[in-house]
C-alpha cells in the first residue's frame, strides 16, 4: 500500500513562513515523473498549487509565484513546499499528490502510474492570520 503523509502545517502570522513536507511509504516520488501540492481553501474547490517534474520544471499557481518554492529530495523521498511572505488567502488544507493508482492483482498491490488521477495524502492545515 502507498501512504503519503504531509506535515509542517499550522498557524502563522501574515508575512511569516511555513515549510510543508510530504513523505511516502510504498512509493518512490521520482517514479511517475511529477509530484504535486494541491490546496483546498474553505468553501472552495481543491486546486493545484504547485508541481515539480523529474527534470526540475516547477509550476505555481499565479497567486503564490515568487513566494512559494517546491522542492523534492529524492535521496530522502520527500517533497517540500517552502511558503514565504504568507498572506491570509493561502489559508487552506494542503495535500501532497502523486499521479498513481494502486491496483491489487496477482496476490499483491501494484503501484501504477496514471496521469488521469491522483493519489492523495490526508493533508495538512495552514492557517494565516493578519
Amino acid at each position: 500500500q502507498v501512504q503519503l503523509v504531509e506535515s509542517g502545517g499550522g498557524s502563522a502570522q501574515a508575512g511569516g513562513s511555513l515549510k510543508l513536507s510530504c513523505s511516502a511509504s510504498g512509493y518512490i516520488f521520482s517514479r511517475c515523473g511529477v509530484m504535486m501540492w494541491y490546496r483546498q481553501a474553505p468553501g472552495k474547490e481543491r486546486e493545484l498549487a504547485s508541481s515539480i517534474n523529474n527534470d526540475g520544471t516547477r509550476t505555481y499557481v499565479d497567486s503564490v509565484k515568487g513566494r512559494f518554492t517546491i522542492a523534492q529530495d529524492n535521496a530522502q523521498n520527500t517533497l517540500y513546499l517552502q511558503m514565504n511572505d504568507l498572506k491570509t488567502e493561502v489559508t487552506a488544507v494542503y495535500y501532497c499528490a502523486a499521479p498513481i493508482r494502486v491496483a491489487f492483482y496477482s496476490g499483491r498491490y501494484h503501484v501504477v502510474c496514471d496521469g488521469s488521477r491522483n493519489y492523495w495524502g490526508r493533508g495538512t492545515r495552514v492557517t494565516v492570520s493578519s
